[in-house]
């Protein structure tokens, strides 16, 4: 898909009839064949839910460091209101994978009409830093927000993220992966699989989106 910082790679998967459309965005480290990326959009695809995968174009340009986030903030509007065009969808969620969905949000803040928004793993700030928040547009977000977190997610203290989250009201909505790190990945000792885990944020993703729809 070409947008103005040059062509990106995007892959949709699910019905073309499908009620709902998710656009994800990959995180600093990866690209859209991240396997937490790769796993949701397996797991949530389908007759009702769309999926949308796509590079940034640093990524696509096989680059380390991430653009500037007005210029990442322009590829995913980009691609997003590409994808809303020509699929129809009735309902659209934005969101993506750590620094993704931190542009998700970030162009919702700034009036992108997304019906809703999904995270998987806020970088609420880097770690061991926490007074480089990130949070001081969420407030301003008036749709619903899932956030899906890990237990071990250095990025996302629990303790940090309850405190940000009081001051969103109903909008928003937590789901704690026990033992997940900043991917969701997860020891031995917690008793189950990455891949099971990875499962489980399919079925919290499954269940908020539709609960949407209700």
């Amino acid at each position: 898909m070409a947008t103005t910082h040059g062509d990106v790679s995007v892959v949709l998967d699910g019905s073309d009839g499908a009620g709902t459309l998710v656009v994800l965005a990959h995180g600093a480290g990866g690209d859209m064949n991240s396997e937490p990326m790769s796993a949701l959009s397996a797991g949530l695809a389908g007759e009702d839910v769309a999926v949308c995968r796509f590079n940034f174009a640093y990524s696509e340009k096989g680059k380390r460091s991430p653009d500037r986030a007005d210029v990442l903030e322009e590829v995913f509007r980009a691609v997003a209101e590409r994808i809303r065009s020509s699929h129809g969808a009735g309902r659209i969620v934005l969101g993506g994978k750590s620094m993704g969905g931190r542009i998700a949000s970030q162009i919702v803040a700034g009036g992108w009409p997304a019906d809703a928004l999904l995270f998987l793993g806020y970088p609420l700030h880097p770690p061991g830093r926490p007074e480089r928040m990130r949070d001081a547009h969420l407030p301003g977000i008036e749709v619903p927000m899932l956030f899906i977190e890990g237990t071990r997610d250095p990025f996302c203290p629990l303790e940090t993220l309850q405190v940000v989250l009081a001051g969103l009201g109903g909008r928003a909505t937590l789901a704690v992966i026990e033992d997940g790190d900043h991917s969701f990945k997860v020891r031995k000792s917690s008793g189950r699989s990455t891949t099971e885990a990875w499962q489980e944020v399919v079925r919290f993703a499954d269940q908020w989106i539709r609960g949407l729809a209700a």
